[in-house]
């Protein structure tokens, strides 16, 4: 009889220190709690106005590569032929340097959207750090979708994140 009681505590307390033992695992979704950030907006503002600046380019040249096509093709048949060569190799230039302004343009973009969201994504990574560290979690999984979830039954720190934010 002692012994069952024995072995009953043995098994108790180490089933007590394994659980006590195993870390504490929350999860957040990064993505959603940068999007709901203030200074997004910002962000966003800015990229869209450089957005609207090279369309604005873009679609003069254009326009403009459009008229001399037209003005071109309505004067072709009263040149000459090496006049008419000039004018087909100055519309090609021009369509190739419209293209390369569009690549230049998106790659513009998208290093623009890269530093504005650099110094978000760390303001976020340092407030999810200090929350975890504070409640005792040992590990953050982020839960974004199509992300790797790992586990998803820890606790949930978007609301204590967003207050450490302020909003």
């Amino acid at each position: 009889m002692n012994y069952i009681k024995l072995l009953v505590s043995v098994a108790f307390i180490a089933f007590s220190t394994i659980s006590y033992s195993q870390s504490k695992v929350a999860h957040i979704d990064s993505q959603s709690l940068i999007s709901q950030m203030p200074e997004v907006k910002e962000a966003q503002a800015q990229l869209e106005k450089l957005q609207k600046t090279y369309q604005t380019e873009i679609e003069a040249s254009m326009k403009e590569y459009q008229t001399k096509s037209q003005t071109y093709s309505a004067d072709a048949q009263n040149q000459t032929e090496v006049t008419n060569q000039a004018r087909a190799k100055e519309l090609q230039g021009m369509e190739q340097n419209i293209q390369q302004y569009q690549q230049t343009a998106a790659q513009d973009i998208q290093q623009k959207q890269a530093d504005l969201l650099r110094p978000l994504i760390e303001k976020a990574k340092e407030a999810i750090q200090k929350v975890a560290r504070e409640q005792g979690f040992d590990y953050v999984i982020d839960a974004t979708p199509g992300g790797a979830v790992i586990l998803s039954d820890g606790k949930d720190l978007m609301a204590d994140v967003k207050k450490e934010l302020g909003f």
